[in-house]
């Protein structure tokens, strides 16, 4: 077992491919991030109306593009009922943002919707399930996904458009942040491997680089686009569903202070597992449990509500009760049995009653 469960990426070559298949679009631009990816094609379409952003969403990505157009907001939710497409109100000459929410929701909805709203630019954030069947079989006009939440790599934002629209290309140089965690990587990697590296020092550089990294519009760094096309893809995403959902179906007969959300539609690959509290103190109780046991959780995503959010109460209740549990690509079987465990211990615990 893993001496630690979730965090950053180290370095693995193992994630490269015996037989390279490519699951990439056929044309596609590599910026350095998503945020980077959207501001840049936000600039392009130069849209006349608003941009439309989920309210269960990134608020430090909805601020940033905020600079480019004006938002307004419309309610998805992760209670696998997908977006409420009735609080969807655009206008032609508006861009909506669509996102497959955790990896659970389907294309159906949306491709109606396109279809009776010619007028109206949709892009889709695929960022949690990059190479899903609705990914890559998109019939929106743009599609944009983050890389580095769900991929080995430090960095990366990738744009394409399923209907062969004309795509941005990044802005100025490669980000240092993104050398910064490849350093990271490495060192983490060394670190697994019982080498005598520090892990402050290498939790320090990722700290760094992200930070140096985020809403970046240059291009992915030269081990990103070097590395992309040889990724096991198909493979790090098949070994990321078998953890969820036995994770998932171990956590089934489990809970009290929280609850396990769905893992979405047949055939669908949950981006890691999600678990409801019942309360936000419930959920930093359970997520320093987790971390004392060598176990960071994330949360997504914090909305401040005396900064920009979504207006949505019901998003900004879930947001302050929901963890993503990460049981990704990195993990076997015995770190799920863990995991599972050390959720447990908290479920019966005192303090979680």
């Amino acid at each position: 077992m893993r001496p630690e469960v979730g965090s950053e990426f180290h370095w693995d070559p193992a994630a490269i491919a015996t037989t390279p298949q490519s699951l990439l679009p056929q044309r596609f631009e590599l910026f350095a991030t998503g945020c980077g990816a959207l501001s840049t094609l936000l600039r392009q379409l130069a849209p006349p109306g608003r941009l439309h952003v989920p309210s269960f969403f990134c608020m430090g990505v909805a601020e940033a593009l905020s600079a480019d157009v004006p938002i307004t907001w419309y309610r998805h939710l992760p209670d696998g009922q997908g977006p409420r497409l009735e609080t969807l109100r655009a206008l032609p000459g508006d861009v909506v943002l669509a996102q497959n929410l955790f990896g659970r929701d389907q294309p159906e909805p949306w491709a109606a919707w396109m279809r009776a709203h010619p007028g109206v630019t949709v892009v889709e954030d695929h960022s949690h399930d990059p190479f899903s069947d609705w990914a890559r079989a998109s019939s929106a006009p743009y599609a944009v996904a983050s890389l580095r939440k769900t991929l080995p790599l430090p960095d990366g934002g990738l744009l394409w458009s399923p209907h062969g629209l004309a795509l941005p290309g990044p802005v100025g140089t490669e980000s240092p942040g993104a050398q910064l965690k490849l350093v990271a990587m490495l060192l983490k990697g060394a670190w697994l491997d019982g080498r005598e590296v520090s892990k402050d020092d290498f939790r320090a550089l990722q700290q760094r680089g992200e930070h140096a990294l985020l809403g970046s519009e240059g291009p992915a760094s030269a081990l990103t686009a070097t590395v992309l096309p040889l990724l096991d893809l198909a493979g790090l995403r098949a070994a990321s569903a078998r953890n969820a959902h036995a994770l998932i179906d171990a956590l089934a007969a489990r809970g009290g202070a929280w609850r396990v959300l769905a893992g979405g539609p047949a055939g669908a690959v949950p981006f890691r597992v999600q678990l409801l509290c019942e309360s936000e103190p419930v959920r930093d109780g359970l997520l320093a449990h987790l971390a004392g046991h060598g176990i960071f959780a994330p949360v997504h995503w914090r909305q401040d509500r005396g900064g920009v959010w979504s207006g949505d109460e019901e998003a900004a209740d879930l947001a302050a009760r929901i963890l993503t549990v990460p049981v990704d690509h990195r993990c076997g079987p015995g770190d799920v049995r863990r995991v599972a465990e050390v959720l447990g211990a908290f479920a019966t615990a005192p303090a979680a009653a």
